[in-house]
């Protein structure tokens, strides 16, 4: 649980923060959530709202407050069209910490959080146990996506279709790699937890074109979570053990650029990091903030990756999703759409709102399957129109929301990282 020292200095950054808002409404337009419901207490003016009589809320109704906080994907959507600037992802971040350093975290979480992301290597081996014993409690359900069902209706999974652990997560195919490259430039690979365990082909692939682009890797052994499932649980202390433990990991090496593959964690290191970290860490944070990118954007503006030679009388059509935590986060777009381009045989296809948040939301997907599953719904039918055989996108969360809600449908439309795309036509 955090000091209350930290807790007071959160309440009155929270409240300075807090009288930003205009109340104009603007957010209610860009709100996936609200776009849903239609209640105002569901998009970010109402909780902001909410929010200014934090101190009182917390004492009259602290389970209530907590709820409805929660009731948001947390995709940015309202800060990229906030006309004021309010940093409204921050602001909540910091909201659910107050709330859960003088509620505490419900068992459950602090089991998953406390117990077991903390703790990398553990972690780990949890994770390894689940690939090998999984078949008995999953089928396989549609081959071109990828996803399996549960043999058992469960509370938890419900009906949800889902893609399964990898037989062999990437951290046992590459534990450590330290080598350079012809090209001068060298970047640390930090590979997120979806990768590593459900996505490895994803970290393959980006060594892959690294390696064709003449870039040095370093890939320390043992990471950790980037930290974003604790804080969006409100659980401080996990964030900055999880931030710490990766600081050290990556000072070990020499690099000019960290570089990862999953855009919730390119955000969360280079947005949240320095902003949410302790005092000790924060200096060393904003260091590996600044020199944090997306691999579509380094690929594209640093390593100088051009279309490969090759050519297909009849290109497949893939069309491009673009995570939340990439484009409004961050602001890379084009970046993806590039290297996209640079794999011969494909032709881009651009959908309707590909900008339009896919309804994931981590542990929201979780809390509320039915509001994640219609925001999902419309994402999958916008790809549907497009016809394509392919859809891309920078973001392992959402190849997961993309692929369950392709699959419900019977769609035959495989689900691919971009750098998959470069590495399938660099060949073996």
């Amino acid at each position: 649980m955090a000091s209350m020292e930290e807790l007071v200095r959160l309440m009155r950054e929270l409240e300075d923060q807090l009288v930003v808002c205009m109340k104009c409404g603007m957010c209610q337009s860009v709100c996936p959530v609200f776009d849903q419901t239609g209640r105002e207490a569901d998009v970010a003016r109402g909780k902001l709202a909410l929010l200014g009589g934090l101190m009182e809320s917390m004492f009259d109704d602290p389970e209530g407050v907590y709820q409805r906080l929660n009731k948001c994907l947390l995709c940015g959507s309202c800060a990229a069209n906030c006309p004021s600037g309010v940093d409204v992802q921050e602001i909540f971040l910091k909201a659910r910490a107050i709330l859960a350093g003088y509620m505490g975290l419900p068992p459950a979480k602090r089991l998953i959080l406390k117990g077991m992301l903390a703790n990398p290597a553990l972690f780990d081996r949890l994770a390894e146990w689940g690939a090998r014993f999984q078949k008995l409690f999953t089928r396989p359900v549609n081959e071109i996506v990828g996803t399996s069902c549960a043999r058992v209706m469960s509370p938890l999974i419900q009906d949800r279709h889902f893609r399964p652990l990898a037989k062999v997560p990437f951290h046992n195919q590459v534990p450590f790699l330290d080598k350079t490259g012809r090209s001068g430039l060298k970047v640390a690979l930090f590979t997120g937890c979806l990768i590593d365990k459900l996505f490895p082909s994803i970290a393959q692939a980006t060594l892959k074109v690294l390696d064709h682009c003449d870039v040095g890797v370093y890939l320390p052994d043992n990471q950790g979570c980037c930290g974003i499932p604790a804080l969006s649980s409100g659980d401080l202390p996990t964030f900055r053990k999880l931030l710490a433990h990766n600081l050290e990991r990556f000072d070990a090496g020499e690099f000019d650029v960290l570089v990862t593959a999953c855009a919730t964690c390119t955000s969360t290191i280079h947005e949240v990091w320095p902003k949410m970290a302790g005092p000790k860490s924060r200096e060393a944070a904003k260091r590996m903030a600044d020199r944090t990118m997306d691999i579509n954007q380094f690929l594209i503006k640093e390593a100088g990756l051009k279309p490969l030679a090759g050519k297909n009388d009849k290109p497949r059509t893939v069309t491009y999703h673009d995570p939340c935590h990439l484009k409004k986060s961050l602001g890379v777009f084009t970046e993806p759409r590039a290297v996209i381009d640079a794999a011969p045989g494909y032709r881009l296809k651009e959908m309707v709102e590909p900008d339009w948040c896919c309804g994931m939301g981590g542990s929201f997907n979780l809390q509320y399957y039915d509001i994640s599953k219609n925001i999902g719904e419309k994402k999958a039918a916008h790809i549907q129109e497009t016809g394509a055989d392919v859809v891309a996108t920078g973001c392992p969360a959402c190849m997961i929301q993309i692929s369950d809600m392709l699959s419900r449908t019977g769609a035959r439309i495989a689900v691919r990282h971009p750098v998959e795309l470069v590495a399938e036509a660099l060949g073996t």
